[in-house]
């Protein structure tokens, strides 16, 4: 897949700006798009849009399909009737990191409002595209709508520990049975997700219509509290009760030297290759409504994946195990035709994952933060990007790239590899650092947004291995000043890439 020379930023819906709290898909997105056209930029990356299962993670989702409804416009809603100013009003919180106890309260409590709403006369001219969104997504839709209303009944997300036995096992009696009990809530999780699509189609052609392709991220493995792992339990490695007795993880490197514990079910990838890879293609195809582009995460567990047994309490002492190598890219190419995937081979990579990603003709790719640490490895380094690749200054499991920056600054007393691209007394070192990645051979250049602005460790996204704090921070109001797009598009074009 050969790409034009662009660049573009990173970042996550809910760190635009705005006064809700939580960045969505409201003016603080219109806003962004409109600064990226400003600033030369055709490209805005996102994190995955799924609902968070653990600890607000966009990685850790219990839908494979389904968006985040905290991420659905108040202001949408009230255009359309569906809440009234005085509820939008009600909304406004104070700006800074994101605190999302507080805002899934209070957003979840208005979104019911809205569905009451919805099904008065009000919702009538939204009928006919809520009926024709739920009989297109009906693959994926009935059993997610179902998974959300049976664990916010049961208080339970572990599906395995539902009082009802039958309904764990999906006998069909059960399902019935629970799809009457639960009706109200099953069509409320199903309305939401119209919700989403809607605004997010709006916001797509309005990206389009200004030349910025939407860039996502998926990925490779589900929840196992997941709509997903219960609807399909033999695609997955389970026990006869629906356990995780192995599940994924990666062995110690440099985000961490005890590696990470996901703790994620793993695939029964002879079981998804029997079944001809449909959940894979389904998945797919489903991204590719969304997105222009799509971001693999963790893109060598097709070839070998990190097994670690459940009861572990570090990924240590896992295994590899065999991945199911080009068969869901060759079958879902099948289906759908050429696929634009960007794969994540970061960590720890071998000649035969690399051969893999050549054999797809997927770019990878190159972090700006990785190239220092060796003289003999210039790998990631720009002056050795090559064309067909991605780079990066950083990624959201990077520190910042000024908060690296400084921290090596004071590591070092010297420092002759990092003094090629920056002087130690520049007063903007993250203006040499990003010219450095814009300057690249890459097709493909991204910059997260705190790096851009200059900002420290402090706004940092994601600390690997770290449970809590993550996720929460957001873009500050000055983020999008006119200087700071003036700045970008004139390092953009001195760089090529408009």
């Amino acid at each position: 897949m050969q790409l034009p020379r662009s660049s573009g930023i990173l970042l996550h819906i809910t760190s635009l700006d705005n006064e809700f709290g939580i960045g969505d898909l409201g003016e603080g997105a219109y806003r962004f798009i409109d600064f990226l056209q400003r600033s030369g930029q055709t490209l805005w990356q996102l994190l995955p849009l799924g609902p968070s299962a653990a600890e607000n993670s966009p990685y850790s989702c219990y839908s494979a399909f389904a968006a985040n409804p905290l991420l659905i416009s108040p202001t949408d809603l009230q255009r359309r009737g569906l809440l009234t100013a005085e509820e939008v009003q009600s909304l406004h919180a104070a700006k800074g990191p994101i605190d999302y106890g507080a805002v899934n309260n209070r957003r979840m409590e208005l979104l019911k409002t809205s569905f009451e709403r919805f099904q008065s006369p009000v919702g009538d001219s939204l009928r006919d595209g809520f009926a024709s969104f739920c009989a297109m997504n009906q693959a994926w839709l009935v059993d997610f709508a179902r998974y959300k209303a049976l664990t916010d009944h049961f208080g339970i997300g572990d599906w395995s520990q539902w009082p009802d036995r039958d309904l764990v096992l999906r006998r069909e009696g059960a399902l019935e049975h629970w799809d009457r009990e639960l009706a109200q809530p099953i069509e409320f999780a199903k309305y939401l997700q119209f919700l989403f699509m809607l605004q997010w189609q709006a916001l797509k052609s309005y990206a389009g219509e200004h030349g910025v392709r939407i860039f996502g991220d998926m990925p490779i493995f589900v929840a196992y509290d997941s709509a997903d792992v219960w609807a399909h339990q033999d695609l997955f490695h389970l026990d006869e009760a629906g356990k995780r007795y192995v599940v994924a993880g990666v062995p110690p490197d440099y985000f961490s030297a005890t590696g990470q514990l996901w703790g994620n079910p793993l695939y029964r990838w002879d079981a998804m290759k029997d079944h001809g890879y449909e959940w894979w293609i389904d998945r797919l195809q489903s991204a590719f409504c969304y997105f222009d582009l799509l971001r693999i995460d963790h893109f060598r567990a097709f070839e070998a994946y990190w097994e670690v047994p459940a009861d572990a309490e570090t990924a240590v002492d896992g295994v590899w195990m065999p991945g199911p190598m080009d068969g869901p890219f060759r079958a879902a190419r099948a289906a759908l035709g050429p696929l634009a995937i960007i794969a994540e081979d970061l960590g720890m990579i071998t000649d035969e994952v690399h051969q893999l990603r050549d054999q797809l003709e997927f770019p990878g790719m190159r972090v700006f933060q990785f190239g220092f640490d060796s003289y003999d490895d210039p790998y990631h380094r720009p002056v050795a990007y090559p064309e067909q690749s991605v780079a990066y200054t950083g990624t959201h499991d990077n520190d910042t790239v000024m908060g690296w920056y400084h921290q090596r600054r004071q590591e070092r007393h010297e420092d002759p590899l990092l003094d090629e691209v920056v002087h130690r007394d520049d007063p903007n070192p993250h203006h040499a650092l990003i010219r450095a990645v814009l300057a690249s051979r890459s097709d493909t250049a991204i910059l997260p947004m705190q790096d851009v602005l200059g900002l420290g460790s402090d706004a940092r996204m994601n600390v690997p291995g770290q449970a809590a704090g993550n996720w929460t921070w957001r873009c500050p109001p000055d983020g999008l000043d006119q200087h700071v797009s003036d700045w970008l598009r004139q390092v953009t074009e001195e760089t090529g890439r408009i």
